[in-house]
């Protein structure tokens, strides 16, 4: 099984912000488009460390999960073998990116 891992605030950003790459460098549609994808790419199962960043913004979070749904045309299903998170500071952040995930279609 190969597994990668993104701490979001050391590989990326403590303040991920804004949904499209227009909004900024550190927005959802960057971390979907340039870490998210290529990593789901490259591995059976991407954990992904939420912890430390100051704050995520609900267009940060749909547009860089919801969009894997969207724009990269993967199944909900298929996310939920594929994606683990650690997000030990705010845990409804979790529930939260599963509910744009599978809402990503509606």
């Amino acid at each position: 099984m190969n597994v990668g891992s993104i701490c979001v605030t050391k590989q990326f950003s403590e303040y991920p912000a804004g949904r499209y790459r227009k909004d900024g460098s550190f927005s959802g549609e960057v971390f979907r488009d340039d870490w998210l994808a290529p990593y789901l790419g490259r591995h059976d199962i991407v954990e992904i460390d939420l912890d430390g960043a100051m704050g995520y913004g609900s267009s940060f979070l749909e547009e860089a999960f919801g969009g894997l749904v969207r724009k990269h045309h993967l199944e909900p299903s298929v996310l939920r073998k594929k994606l683990k998170f650690k997000s030990d500071d705010e845990p409804s952040l979790v529930d939260e990116i599963w509910i744009y995930i599978d809402h990503a279609n509606s």
